[in-house]
């Protein structure tokens, strides 16, 4: 799948689940369960214990069944190690441009943090395919529809704060996507190995998504 194909892949399913668990036994399932509720984007971060294990073993176990990345990268170096472990995408939590250019160097999908609109101008002048605004639970959906002004031509997509009962606003304040971490892999469902609620949570969320843009 080209670049461009895994970039549409992102917007049409609308939904980035960010995988951030201690379960790393589990993750696995959780990201077959996500796939199943039909999230097909998934993250792991790499602040999950041996993430790059985990990396290695969704890839090997779901294959093109997820279009699978790498979050929390800090640093180009931890970078090349994902992408290298099997991550086709990566995200960051924070403006790092030499990450952008590594992204760019291989032709990866690259997602990074800002906050600012200054970082957000910045972060897609250098090459981000779409902009991961976080925290966004502190500005809401009303900074995306503010931003949208100045800046309509910057895919924007907000981690943090995104629940089943924001997900709209977001979508609808100009959000080309949605990033969710706890709210869709909750960590009592995974703990509880209760893989179908985080199958069922998926499947609201795209709904939610569906009757978002059908509006």
């Amino acid at each position: 799948m080209s670049k461009e194909q895994q970039l549409q892949q992102v917007l049409d399913t609308g939904i980035v689940a960010v995988v951030r668990s201690p379960d790393s036994p589990l993750l696995v399932d959780v990201c077959r369960a996500l796939a199943d509720g039909g999230v097909t984007v998934v993250e792991i971060t790499m602040t999950v214990p041996d993430a790059l294990d985990v990396v290695r073993a969704v890839r090997r176990e779901l294959g093109s069944r997820v279009l699978l990345g790498a979050g929390t990268i800090l640093d180009p170096e931890t970078a090349r190690m994902a992408l290298l472990a099997g991550a086709e995408y990566l995200v960051t939590p924070t403006l790092n441009l030499d990450v952008i250019r590594l992204c760019q160097r291989y032709n990866k999908l690259i997602m990074p943090g800002a906050f600012t609109p200054t970082e957000i101008l910045t972060a897609w002048e250098a090459g981000a395919d779409i902009v991961k605004v976080f925290p966004a639970d502190v500005v809401g959906p009303a900074f995306f529809k503010a931003i949208k002004g100045p800046l309509p031509q910057i895919r924007v997509m907000p981690t943090g704060g995104v629940d089943l009962t924001t997900a709209s606003k977001f979508l609808e304040a100009g959000a080309c996507c949605l990033g969710v971490g706890g709210q869709l892999v909750d960590p009592k469902a995974v703990a509880a190995r209760d893989f179908g609620k985080i199958r069922d949570l998926a499947a609201q969320y795209i709904d939610i998504v569906k009757k978002a843009r059908a509006k």
